[in-house]
C-alpha cells in the first residue's frame, strides 16, 4: 500500500497552544489523570477474552485498527501489545488533556475528529499506517451521538486494508460519570475484563453500500461486546459467567 506522504509522524510538534491559565489546568488534569491510572492500573487485576486473534496479527508483524465507544477509553492503553500506535483525537481541551496523557503510555496523536478537521487527521492517520503504527479509532467520538459508530473508521480501513479489532471492557466495581459517553471509571482493586470481538476486513472494491453494511456491523458488534462483558460482571456464579464469555477469561500476555 503507497500513499502520497512520506514525512516522519511528529504529531506532538503540533500541539495546540493554549491561553496561559488554560495550559496550566491542562497540564495539571493530564498529569492528576496519569498518576490515576497508573494507580488504578497497579491495583486491578486484567484479564482478557477473544484476543487471540489480535495476538497472531501483532506476532505476523501486522497492523491492524483497534477501535472501541468513548465512554470505555479509559482503560484501553493497557492491553495494548502491539509496537506502537496512533489515534486521532481532536484538538479542543478535552482533546488535548487525552492526547497527552497517552503520550506518556508510549501512544502517539493526530489532530482530528469527525467534527472538525476530518481530512487533515485522515491524511494524519495514513501517514502513520505508512509508518507501521497500529491505529486507533473512536468511532463514536468525539461528542457523540453515544455508541453509533460513524463511517470514517470503515473509509480508512478501506484505504488500508488494515483489520479493524473491536475491543470493549467492563469491571465489577465501577463508577459511570453522568457524561453524554456514560464514562465508565474501574475502582481499585477491581477486576477488568477485555473483551475483543470478531475481527472486521473491509474490501479495498466496497461501494457506498458495503460501506454501510460494515459501519452497521461494527456497531453490533462493538455494542455486544460491551454487553458482554458487562454481563460477566452481573452473573452469580463462576459457570454462568463463562457461559456469558464462551470461555475462560485469561490474564493479559506479557508485554
Amino acid at each position: 500500500m503507497n500513499f502520497s506522504s512520506t514525512k516522519p509522524l511528529q504529531p506532538e510538534s503540533r500541539q495546540r497552544r493554549f491561553p496561559f491559565g488554560e495550559e496550566i489546568k491542562i497540564r495539571w488534569w493530564s498529569t492528576l489523570a496519569f498518576w490515576a491510572l497508573r494507580l488504578l492500573a497497579a491495583t486491578t487485576r486484567k484479564s482478557q477474552i477473544g484476543g487471540e486473534a489480535m495476538l497472531d496479527y501483532w506476532q505476523r508483524g501486522e497492523q491492524i485498527i483497534i477501535t472501541f465507544w468513548h465512554g470505555r477509553i479509559l482503560f484501553m492503553p493497557f492491553p495494548y501489545r502491539g509496537k506502537k500506535a496512533c489515534i486521532m483525537n481532536s484538538a479542543h481541551r478535552d482533546g488535548e488533556i487525552i492526547t497527552r496523557v497517552i503520550k506518556r503510555f508510549g501512544i502517539s496523536a493526530v489532530r482530528g475528529s469527525s467534527t472538525r478537521g476530518w481530512m487533515g487527521g485522515l491524511k494524519g492517520m495514513l501517514d502513520a499506517y505508512q509508518q507501521g503504527y497500529d491505529l486507533v479509532v473512536i468511532p463514536d467520538g468525539p461528542r457523540g451521538p453515544r455508541c453509533q459508530a460513524k463511517s470514517g473508521i470503515i473509509q480508512l480501513a478501506r484505504a488500508t486494508g488494515a483489520t479493524i479489532f473491536p475491543v470493549s471492557y467492563s469491571a465489577a466495581w465501577k463508577a459511570t460519570i453522568g457524561s453524554w459517553d456514560r464514562l465508565m471509571i474501574p475502582f481499585p482493586f477491581s477486576r477488568i475484563l477485555y473483551v475483543v470481538g470478531t475481527p472486521i476486513r473491509v474490501p479495498a472494491e466496497a461501494a457506498k453500500e458495503v460501506v454501510e453494511e460494515k459501519r452497521h456491523e461494527l456497531e453490533t458488534e462493538l455494542n455486544r461486546i460491551s454487553a458482554q462483558a458487562d454481563s460477566y460482571f452481573a452473573s452469580k456464579t463462576a459457570g454462568e459467567r463463562e457461559v456469558v464469555v464462551a470461555g475462560t477469561p485469561q490474564p493479559l500476555p506479557p508485554r
